[in-house]
């Protein structure tokens, strides 16, 4: 398996998205064979700036910009992370999700924003 990644971020937030395909499937399109035939399942997660004017009352500076809300005199920041996943579980259409495939996929989730918040903090 290869994975694909896309990355952006700005001001506004971060976005990464990736898809695992199949090495054999790429070899084709990488010597001029049609895309259409490659399986991508993509993935992902999203973080934004957590401040919004609502958090904070709507103050504003002169200028327009936003005030950073503050408690006990600290500026309070944070983030809004959104993770989506598309996951292939069986390639029966008219399967059953089974205990076992639903354990996976929460395992999978719960695991993937454990290491994204750990990425996240600062020491």
């Amino acid at each position: 398996m290869l994975i694909l990644q896309e990355t952006w971020s700005d001001a506004s937030g971060a976005l990464v998205v990736y898809a695992p395909v199949d090495i054999s499937s790429m070899s084709v399109v990488m010597n001029g064979g049609d895309s259409a035939y490659v399986a991508l399942l993509p993935s992902g997660f999203a973080i934004l700036p957590g401040i919004s004017p609502s958090y904070h009352g709507g103050r504003s500076e002169s200028n327009g910009a936003l005030v950073k809300p503050e408690i006990d005199g600290s500026i309070v920041s944070g983030c809004l992370l959104t993770v989506g996943f598309q996951i292939l579980v069986n390639n029966v259409p008219t399967a059953k999700l089974t205990v076992e495939s639903v354990e996976t996929v929460n395992n999978l989730i719960s695991c993937t924003i454990q290491k994204i918040k750990a990425a996240l903090t600062v020491t």
